[in-house]
C-alpha cells in the first residue's frame, strides 16, 4: 500500500488576476507554488498559513481562502522514494491546494527567509505556467490543478 504524506499549496492570486510563482532556492528554473507539508496535529488551514509564512514572509492576515480542492496525489520518482520513505515514511504526497486572495494590505513578497526555500518570484497569468518549469513527476497534478482553478489546459 503506497502511503502519502500530506501536503498543502498556495495559489495565490492578485486583484488583477495574476498568479504568484517561486523559483526554488536549489533548482534553478523550477517554479511552483508555496506549499509544504502539514505537521503531525497541525490542521490544513494552520498548515497553509504556516508555509506561506515561513516561505514568503506573508501572513494569514494578508490572505482570503476563495477555493479550495484536495485529493491531488504523486509517487516521488524511485531514485527520491527510498530516502522519502526512510524520513517520513511516505512514498508520494497527496495535496491540498488552496486558491487565495492576496490582500492590498499585503507587505511585499519576501523570499529571503531563513531557510530559505526560493530564490525568486514573479506574478503571472495562469496560462503562462509553463510544465517544463517542473519535475516529470508533479506535471499531471499540476495539469490538473490549473484547469481546476483557472480553467487553463496546460
Amino acid at each position: 500500500m503506497v502511503r502519502y504524506r500530506s501536503n498543502v499549496a498556495a495559489l495565490i492570486v492578485r486583484a488583477d488576476g495574476s498568479l504568484l510563482i517561486c523559483e526554488r532556492w536549489t533548482i534553478p528554473g523550477a517554479w511552483q507554488f508555496p506549499q509544504g507539508g502539514v505537521d503531525s496535529g497541525e490542521s490544513l488551514e494552520g498548515a497553509l498559513f504556516r508555509e506561506v509564512k515561513e516561505e514568503i514572509g506573508i501572513g494569514p492576515k494578508h490572505l482570503r481562502i476563495v477555493k479550495k480542492r484536495s485529493g491531488y496525489r504523486y509517487l516521488y520518482p524511485e531514485q527520491v522514494r527510498q530516502k522519502k520513505l526512510q524520513k517520513h515514511g511516505n512514498q508520494g504526497q497527496e495535496q491540498t491546494y488552496y486558491l487565495c486572495e492576496l490582500l492590498n494590505t499585503a507587505p511585499p513578497v519576501n523570499v529571503n527567509q531563513r531557510p530559505r526555500e526560493f530564490r525568486a518570484y514573479r506574478w503571472i497569468h495562469p496560462t503562462e505556467f509553463d510544465l517544463e518549469w517542473l519535475p516529470e513527476f508533479k506535471r499531471d497534478v499540476y495539469r490538473q490543478v490549473m484547469l481546476d482553478f483557472f480553467d487553463v489546459e496546460l
